[in-house]
């Protein structure tokens, strides 16, 4: 571990929880207090609470500790799959509303509303969608 925190090239982050549990380890003696130690790394004494949390639920894993946690899955799935995309580019390459000389992101949104089977989407959504198939409202 104290390879990591001098050789190499590693995230600042990663560098400074290596750095905490080599002065928070009991192996080499009695640690300094916890505000020594926050005070000589430069750190909260919130980021030792963390940091000496997350060594004891990753049940001694230094690697584990010092690296970023993965996340499993995006915390909100995208409401807008390949059906939808095909639906609102349908929708907008079809003819505007009458009393429309064209359609707007605006107008677009307000039609998704009514469409039963397409979730509501905000008209920047809808623009991103578009930009990203190149479909262009004229």
């Amino acid at each position: 571990m104290i390879r990591w925190t001098t050789t190499g090239v590693h995230p600042a982050s990663s560098i400074m929880r290596a750095r905490v549990l080599l002065a928070l380890d009991t192996s080499a003696g009695e640690p300094d207090s916890k505000e020594v130690v926050a005070a000589r790394l430069g750190v909260s004494g919130e980021t030792l609470r963390l940091v000496a949390r997350r060594f004891a639920e990753t049940g001694g894993d230094v690697l584990a500790t010092i690296s970023r946690k993965k996340r499993d899955l995006p915390p909100v799935p995208s409401p807008v799959t390949g059906e939808v995309e095909a639906r609102l580019i349908a929708l907008a390459c079809s003819a505007p509303p009458e009393g429309y000389a064209r359609w707007s992101l605006r107008l677009l949104e307000k039609h998704v509303q009514l469409t039963e089977d397409i979730p509501d989407l905000d008209h920047s959504t809808i623009g991103r969608v578009l930009k990203k198939r190149n479909c262009v409202l004229i």
